[in-house]
């Protein structure tokens, strides 16, 4: 009997039509996602920090049918984040929430938060509803398996910015937790609002990236290096669970991540999350805690309710 071949980017629909916005798209599994819808015949923003470098990124997308442009988000800053979703104007099939930081030394955003929380769930949980009334499709955010660390797979709500126990590991388990919670939120209140939009998550297991290089701990960047050359996959293979989580008739609120062992590679599948990232009380508390902070509120949806 013939093995079914796994999912991969060749089995992409055809995209040509559709608008997409690809945060942190300058390299890594970003770039590797722009890529492949491009390729697919969509239209894809890189949302950049750096617009010198998301330039140089796009130049790296030839022969594909869709088109790309630049234009600049910088998640750690709400005043960016803000500009961004002002400028937007038109239908938006796919929101692709892909930026992140790992594993950093202690640092805030411009705004005051702590950098990979900040960055990783409340830039995202802005740019979200700002863009959600023009949002037709779906919103796929990035999350990773590190939300099931044992020590930390908890939201501390007592202090979200992790103020004098600061540890890097921990922040950014803290931050990926965050990101399922908030695609079971924003589920949840599409659900409730009639929508036809849907909010997934997806996770690349374990992908050769830039991320680790920045990684607090000189041992565990070592440990990285060693993990990337023998155990990671690269780039576009990271990428196809985000792909397929953007692409494929999936259930709102579904998890995507690799099929391998311990899900670290293989090919695109629904996975399972830890209980802490599937508690509802949890999720919508932690949606109140990123208004608060943010000044970001879920949206009218006129657009996107079905009559």
């Amino acid at each position: 009997m013939a093995t079914k071949q796994k999912w991969n980017a060749s089995d992409l629909a055809d995209q040509t039509g559709r608008t997409a916005v690809v945060t942190g798209a300058n390299s890594g599994l970003g770039i590797a996602t722009v890529d492949a819808l491009a390729r697919a015949g969509a239209h894809v923003v890189l949302a950049v920090r750096d617009p010198k470098r998301g330039e140089a990124a796009a130049r790296t997308v030839q022969g594909a049918r869709g088109t790309v442009e630049v234009r600049r988000l910088d998640l750690a800053d709400l005043a960016s984040v803000r500009a961004f979703a002002e400028s937007w104007h038109g239908d938006l099939d796919l929101l692709i929430n892909n930026a992140g930081v790992m594993n950093i030394p202690e640092a805030s955003t411009k705004d005051g938060f702590e950098m990979q929380f900040g960055t990783n769930h409340l830039g995202h949980f802005a740019l979200t509803n700002l863009l959600l009334p023009y949002v037709t499709d779906r919103v796929v955010t990035v999350a990773s398996g590190a939300h099931k660390i044992p020590s930390s797979n908890h939201m501390r709500f007592d202090n979200l910015n992790l103020t004098g126990e600061y540890s890097p590991m921990a922040a950014y388990s803290q931050s990926k937790l965050a990101n399922l919670l908030f695609t079971l939120e924003l589920q949840s209140r599409l659900a409730a609002e009639g929508s036809s939009v849907r909010a997934l998550a997806a996770h690349p297991g374990w992908a050769a990236t830039s991320l680790q290089s920045h990684d607090a701990s000189v041992a565990r960047r070592a440990f990285m290096a060693v993990g990337n050359r023998f155990i990671a996959q690269d780039n576009a293979a990271g990428a196809l669970p985000t792909l397929y989580a953007a692409t494929q008739d999936l259930p709102g609120a579904s998890y995507v991540g690799p099929d391998g062992f311990a899900e670290m590679r293989g090919g695109p599948t629904l996975v399972g999350r830890s209980a802490a990232a599937s508690d509802p009380e949890s999720a919508v508390r932690l949606w109140t805690a990123s208004e608060e902070l943010t000044g970001v509120t879920f949206p009218q949806l006129t657009r996107a309710v079905n009559v």
